[in-house]
């Protein structure tokens, strides 16, 4: 192989001339006639006998160049793309095949690259950072989910009230006619949770067990039902029992039910180690962010279309790994979103952009400041790796290339540098400078106006929110564009 030229075009583009020596592509043309002769049939042999020579006297030489040009392009590309010694980020765009009199074969092959990249501010930033302390609230609002969680419902002779469970029959009726949908027998219903329509729930505040009555509604405009939108409508009730929910004492035989300690001393002092763990880690995060969103607010580059495209090819592989582990297909998910592909990529393209644009400042800043990592810090890289996803070293191995992998320590170390240099300040209590603000009630569909009136529709396992980051998905990725495999059109 031969690069004969390299040109440098607009827009983080490199055109690259290639040339195959004849020796190298007659070896690829023999190849191709060994493949294909099998199915050749000429007369006065036997089929798939015929000599090379009486094949190309027949068809022409040129009937075996297709394959031999697909058998000498990738190793050529790559070779030609190490020597001149450039990062590509995109499949090539192949053009201009041609075999020379001598047998020379040449093509073009036009690639993006890596953008040069200027990280002016990295060094002495700052940003607020969460106080991870734990108010004895946070810990009483923990201690009263699971009193909550461990409840149990209790049948009392009364009136019903906002937050008893009320089990009752009922049927709807519009315009004297019952319709599909809104009969129901010894139905469970919270009082005040929302579940039904509104108003419905309301009507059913006083009444006590074997009590029958009318509960009048009007459907939301909105309702999912187009038939029942807006009209009035009749349920005819029969409450069957009034239930309240009753809370465990918060005592040690609490403690020892709920958890695997002995005591409601030793149960809050953990709840108050895991909450204090998780402000951390989420302040961190937080600081994190800010730091990076500052630093590629003043870095200078200008990035390829086709490395933020690579980049939602991950973060939809990731999403759709996801989804798998629940065991949704993401074709079906995105039906049910009302979505395909391209909207799918489009809500996540930003958070692409922003990704590439870290990962190319971390890797410059680590350039500037000389970071480097051991081959054993790969190593032991690697088998947390194995260990995480229970693969076998040779696995991940094949998956995530060592270059890659250190490449990706390379930039934690960059954001590690980063963060080290910066100052975290308190973050400002904002309540203490100005009053709380008025509080606005603003009209929104509410979860009843998308439901059947008998109960709330089911929701789905998999519903993710549209800007909500995929998390990292438990396997090994690699982390640059994958080894190009063009061929000859």
């Amino acid at each position: 192989m031969k690069l004969t030229n390299v040109e440098k075009k607009e827009k983080n583009q490199v055109a690259l001339a290639i040339a195959v020596e004849p020796e190298a592509f007659e070896e690829a043309c023999e190849k191709s006639y060994r493949k294909n002769i099998r199915s050749i049939n000429i007369q006065g042999f036997r089929k798939g006998r015929a000599p090379r020579k009486m094949v190309e006297r027949l068809y022409g030489k040129e009937v075996f160049y297709e394959d031999a040009m697909n058998f000498c392009i990738p190793d050529a590309y790559e070779a030609a793309v190490k020597e001149a010694g450039i990062d590509v980020v995109s499949q090539p765009e192949l053009s201009d095949f041609d075999v020379q009199e001598d047998g020379t074969f040449v093509f073009n092959a036009l690639v993006y690259v890596k953008p040069e990249v200027i990280v002016k501010d990295y060094k002495g930033l700052e940003a607020e950072k969460d106080d991870s302390t734990v108010s004895t609230e946070e810990v009483d609002a923990e201690i009263n989910r699971m009193q909550q969680r461990n409840a149990r419902l209790v049948p009392v002779d009364r009136e019903a009230q906002n937050g008893d469970t009320v089990n009752l029959d009922f049927e709807g009726f519009v315009d004297g006619i019952a319709f599909e949908g809104g009969k129901g027998e010894k139905f469970d219903l919270e009082v005040g949770s929302g579940t039904f329509i509104p108003g419905f729930e309301d009507q059913l505040v006083g009444k006590k067990a074997e009590e029958e009555c009318d509960v009048n509604v009007t459907f939301p405009e909105g309702y999912q039902e187009k038939s029942l939108a807006g009209k009035p409508a009749v349920f005819k009730c029969r409450i069957n029992e009034v239930k309240e929910s009753q809370k465990p004492e918060l005592d040690d035989e609490f403690a020892k039910d709920v958890s695997e300690f002995d005591t409601l001393a030793e149960l809050k002092a953990d709840i108050e180690k895991k909450i204090a763990e998780r402000k951390t880690e989420s302040a961190k995060n937080a600081f994190q962010e800010n730091l990076m969103d500052q630093v590629i607010a003043t870095m200078e580059a200008e990035i390829p279309d086709a490395m933020v495209d690579s980049q939602l090819d991950r973060i939809e592989e990731d999403f759709g790994y996801r989804l798998a582990m629940q065991g949704m297909e993401l074709e079906n998910y995105l039906k049910m979103q009302g979505m395909d592909h391209n909207s799918f990529r489009m809500i996540f393209r930003n958070q692409a952009l922003r990704q590439v644009k870290i990962r190319l400042a971390l890797e410059q800043i680590a350039k500037m400041e000389n970071l480097d990592v051991s081959e054993d810090e790969v190593n032991v890289e690697y088998q947390k790796l194995c260990d995480q996803n229970k693969m076998e070293m040779e696995r991940v191995k094949a998956l995530l290339p060592a270059e890659d992998l250190k490449m990706d320590l390379i930039c934690q170390k960059a954001n590690d540098f980063v963060i080290k240099n910066a100052v975290a300040k308190e973050k400002e209590d904002k309540s203490a400078k100005k009053p709380a603000a008025k509080k606005t009630v603003k009209k929104t569909e509410t979860a009843a106006e998308k439901k059947p009136a008998k109960k709330a529709a089911a929701k789905t396992e998999a519903k993710a929110e549209e800007k909500a980051e995929p998390a990292a998905v438990e396997k090994p990725k690699r982390t640059r564009a994958k080894k190009a495999e063009p061929k000859a059109e």
